[in-house]
Formats: C-alpha cells, structure tokens, sequence
C-alpha cells in the first residue's frame, strides 16, 4: 500500500446525505464537502459516490457554486450508507515488483459499520463494485475462513512496509469487537498478507470522543517514511492525556522496517470540543495530502495556526489547507475519514 503523501490518480468521497450522521447539523456539511472538493481538483480528479440521479444533481450545484472544476469531477452511481470514504472505500494496493506491467488492485476488508451500527450493506459492496468499474483485481481479505473487519482509518503506512495501528480498535474484544477470534499475529499477518507490510506497530488506545474505538488516523500518522506527527494533550485533566503520553512512550522504543528509530514531531490537540453534551473527536491529525495540498480540519481554536505551521514545515512540497470542521466534526470524523486515495500507477 503506498503512501499517502506519494502521487494520486484520483481521491474518493462519498457525497453526504444521511442525515443521522450530522443531527440537526446537515445543512453546512455539503458546502464543506464543496470546499474539501474545490482544493483537491487543482491536483487530481475526484471520483464522487452519489446513490441516485437527484442526489448527483446535488452535488453537482453545491460544487458549481463553490467554483470547482466539473472536467475534473467524476461521478459514480454507487449507493452508499454513508460518506465515510476512507473506512469502507477501495484500499488500493500497487504492484511495484516483477512480474510487470506496474498496475493497482484493491485489496478488500469486510466492513460492517465499526462492529456498532445496523446500517453498512451498500457501503461493504462500494470496493467490490469500484474494482469492477476500473477493472482491477480485488483480493479479499480472509483469516479463519471468514471475511477480515477492518476500516482504512484504523492503520497508516509508510509506504515502504511499515504499518500503524491501534490495539484499541483491532484487539479489543468487548467493545466493537472486528475480529473477535483473531489473535495480534493473525491481524499481523493479514496486514502483511493484503498490504505487503513488512512490520506492524500497535498503539495502544484513541482519542475521547471516537465512535469508531480506537481509529489511529485521530492521534498518529506519517508524514514521511521515517517521521510521523503524534497528538499530544497539555492539560493532564484531560481525558485524552494519559493516552497519548502512553502511545508517546511505545513510540520510542519502536522502529521502522529497516530498524531505525522513528522520528516523532508533536502535533497539539485543540481545546475540547462539544456539541449537545457529547465529546466530540477533534483532531489535527485527521488530516488528508493530496497532490496539490494538505487538507487540515480545524476547530476555532488559538491552536489552529500552530497545527498548520507545524504540518507546513513538515509538507514543504504543497500547501497546508486548514478547512473549518466544527460542523464536520459532529458527524464524528473529519477530512481524512471522508477521504480515499487512489494512487497512481508506477509512482514511487
């Protein structure tokens, strides 16, 4: 699986339309939507999830009257629960070994709404129907003679084998329990098997308010092959502190696929944010990189531009974008959670 950072052909979104995700919230969602499509397309194409003719008609006015590009809009009719792309969208796999010619496949895990929610059936059929669409190979994902749960927000790659994950999200066996008859080696070899990884690395617990239990794409992610950024909590009353100085700890002791250190740069956590009494999961590392920039939510907060300086610095090649996520975020995921990359062929 290559890196996010490497180039794209394409980034999916399923476009929004399921009302309970964003509770008296939904009339903003679509224009963010509209501006997270608007700063992709200078880049690359943006293939776009719609379930009906009336619902592309939608989306196609949201993204004329933002100003987006429509030669580099593509639509697909392909209905969906939700718009949480990155969870149960393509997980695109590239060949980049002999026997040639280079090419891409989709490497595809059961999804089943975060093992919490009824309503998941047409979301686990998008990755199937999207490697027919585009005629690539689809590997499906199997351990124990069964289908693997796992959603793309749950693991982050190097690009040259090394993968990040939670033990929070793929080992807890009470709540929302994936594979609960799988051990830590058969995960780990699934990973190996699916995404050619090399060496797989466990944090251990996610961010308050994540409704997906234990997504790493809320609290660490690489920004290169030997650098990740890691969320860090200043308050120690807070809820989050305890576990991201723990995951601090395991970091330093763990190494990279060839066996060097990992280089750990602190991205800060915005003040807490609610809405209706509930925590909801902000976080600076929901980010996206696309070609053409770096997508970051962020939340009205002092520490706004000190998460987009840091990223900036460390992004040297594209703009960091920040995208207001207040209303976003009350669906319970930002900019990376609705986003899929598809790379391109025989980038490196």
């Amino acid at each position: 699986m290559p890196a996010e950072w490497e180039p794209h052909r394409a980034t999916w979104i399923g476009w929004p339309h399921n009302t309970s995700d964003w509770p008296g919230k939904f009339g903003p969602i679509p224009w963010v939507y509209g501006e997270i499509a608007r700063a992709l397309v200078p880049g690359e194409l943006v293939r776009i999830l719609v379930n009906s003719p009336d619902h592309e008609r939608k989306a196609r006015r949201v993204l004329q009257q933002v100003g987006v590009d429509s030669g580099r809009v593509e639509f697909l009719r392909f209905p969906t629960n939700r718009g949480w792309t990155r969870d149960f969208g393509p997980m695109f796999v590239r060949r980049d070994k002999p026997p040639p010619p280079p090419g891409l496949a989709i490497a595809k895990f059961r999804f089943n709404a975060w093992a919490k929610y009824p309503d998941w059936k047409l979301d686990n059929r998008v990755a199937a129907r999207a490697a027919s669409r585009l005629k690539m190979q689809l590997f499906q994902a199997r351990a124990q003679d069964r289908d693997v749960v796992l959603e793309g927000g749950s693991i982050d790659v190097n690009g040259r084998g090394t993968v990040l994950t939670t033990e929070e999200c793929l080992l807890d066996r009470e709540v929302q329990a994936r594979n609960p008859t799988l051990q830590r080696a058969e995960i780990e070899d699934v990973l190996k098997d699916q995404l050619g990884a090399t060496n797989v690395l466990w944090l251990g617990k996610g961010i308050a308010g994540d409704d997906t239990h234990g997504h790493v794409d809320d609290l660490c992610r690489f920004v290169s092959p030997r650098t990740v950024v890691l969320c860090r909590e200043g308050d120690p009353s807070d809820a989050n502190y305890r576990a991201l100085e723990e995951n601090r700890e395991r970091l330093a002791g763990m190494r990279l696929e060839d066996g060097s250190k990992i280089d750990v740069v602190e991205l800060p956590m915005p003040r807490p944010v609610s809405f209706d009494g509930q925590r909801l999961p902000a976080s600076y590392a929901n980010f996206y990189i696309a070609n053409a920039a770096v997508l970051v939510p962020t939340f009205n907060d002092p520490k706004d531009p000190v998460a987009l300086g840091i990223l900036g610095e460390l992004f040297k090649d594209r703009p960091v974008v920040g995208i207001h996520a207040v209303d976003l975020v009350w669906g319970l995921g930002t900019i990376h959670c609705l986003t899929q990359q598809e790379p391109a062929v025989g980038s490196i």
